[in-house]
């Protein structure tokens, strides 16, 4: 007699059947075998209940999603920083769903991630931004997998290495070029060189500084905001990550603040908190614009920034208002500048990375590894102070 098919439903006439437990949907799984092969159903329900006990049983309609699919439900689902949620999906958009959009959840082994991962540095850009979009992939299979789409994610196999980074480093500005864009600032703006490339703080933190922040008296920065946006429109957000922090506050630092405080006293800006929508906070802003309002990053990007930059030789003088793009010579710079003075100082990469927010010193060290003076660099200094000749006249 010929065997009956093998689609999820109950076994009848003189066929072997098999019922396991109690499927993700509240339905039992089950599955005909032909006559005589009673053994092979034993054997069905056993390794189903072990996947069962072990959290690995897989639904099958379930894998059966396309990864765009999943992936557009999951990033609806999202809730915290709008932006964040806004960039995973143009990046899955454009990088992602075209190369591993139509591949069904069930089907991805180790080998197609391999492949997209090859396709990523092939396409010319950033190793940096490589690793965001294989990140991104990377967060939908581990959501895959705790849903039960997935059994296990394949961008953890051995076997996957995330897209490399390049072999750009940091190459931080020298003092006399921090002091000639400074120059170049504008009056009102010009505090911000001070503080970015004298505490480290990032362009948003920079934007967000309130007078309550500051202590002038113990010397000390209070990091607890930033200015940024959300959707395009203006708000205040604690710091990147959320991390809290203190900083010192070098003397000349504080001058140049006191003196743009009396020069241009801080004015009460009310804008939303994290998001657009959020409860509205006000803030005594070090750091507005002509007419009284927050500072936009963009208008000082290309208005002040930039013509600062080239005024100061660091990029061409543009043509007409537009100027280059100048990524590595964004105010970011400001921080590298910070923490080469910092690490040359002898400073721990502990102590700079709480200085600069990042929550792991290994990241800190990473970037920053190649700024560190050698030990060959130290036994020099040191060999070469205790050998100089002292002067003991008096």
């Amino acid at each position: 007699m010929r065997g009956k098919s093998e689609k999820d439903r109950l076994s009848g006439g003189r066929s072997s059947g098999a019922r396991s437990p109690w499927e993700p949907d509240g339905q039992r799984k089950n599955k005909s075998f032909p006559d005589g092969q009673k053994r092979l159903a034993e054997q069905w329900l056993s390794a189903l209940q072990a996947d069962v006990a072990r959290g690995d049983f897989i639904d099958p309609s379930a894998s059966r999603a396309t990864f765009q699919e999943f992936a557009e439900k999951w990033l609806a689902s999202q809730s915290g920083d709008p932006n964040t949620r806004a960039s995973m999906e143009s990046q899955l958009t454009l990088h992602a769903f075209p190369r591993i959009g139509s591949r069904q959840l069930g089907s991805f082994q180790p080998s197609h991630i391999r492949e997209f991962v090859t396709q990523l540095e092939a396409s010319g850009m950033s190793g940096a931004y490589a690793r965001v979009i294989f990140s991104n992939v990377r967060a939908v299979l581990s959501a895959a997998v705790e849903d039960g789409c997935l059994r296990r994610n394949p961008c953890h196999s051995r076997t996957v290495t995330p897209p490399a980074m390049g072999a750009r480093r940091v190459v931080p500005w020298e003092p006399e070029r921090v002091f000639d864009v400074r120059a170049a600032m504008v009056e009102r703006f010009r505090p911000m060189v001070d503080v970015g490339a004298g505490c480290g703080l990032r362009q948003g933190e920079i934007l967000g500084l309130c007078v309550e922040d500051i202590d002038f008296d113990s010397g000390t920065l209070h990091v607890v905001q930033q200015l940024k946006l959300s959707l395009s429109k203006a708000v205040f957000a604690p710091p990147k990550g959320g991390k809290l922090r203190d900083v010192p506050l070098p003397d000349p630092v504080a001058e140049a603040l006191q003196e743009h405080i009396k020069r241009f006293p801080p004015v009460e800006i009310k804008l939303p908190w994290m998001r657009a929508n959020g409860q509205p906070v006000t803030r005594r802003l070090i750091f507005t614009g002509p007419n009284g309002g927050h500072v936009w990053r963009t208008s000082l990007n290309e208005d002040h920034w930039k013509p600062a930059l080239a005024k100061a030789g660091v990029i061409p003088r543009a043509k007409s208002r537009e100027h280059a793009a100048a990524r590595e010579h964004g105010m970011h710079a400001l921080r590298h500048f910070y923490a080469s003075v910092l690490l040359d100082a002898g400073e721990s990469i502990k102590a700079l990375a709480e200085y600069l927010g990042h929550s792991d010193p290994g990241l800190t060290l990473k970037v920053y590894a190649h700024l560190m003076p050698s030990s060959r660099d130290r036994a020099r200094k040191a060999l070469g102070q205790a050998l100089r000749p002292q002067d003991h006249t008096g």
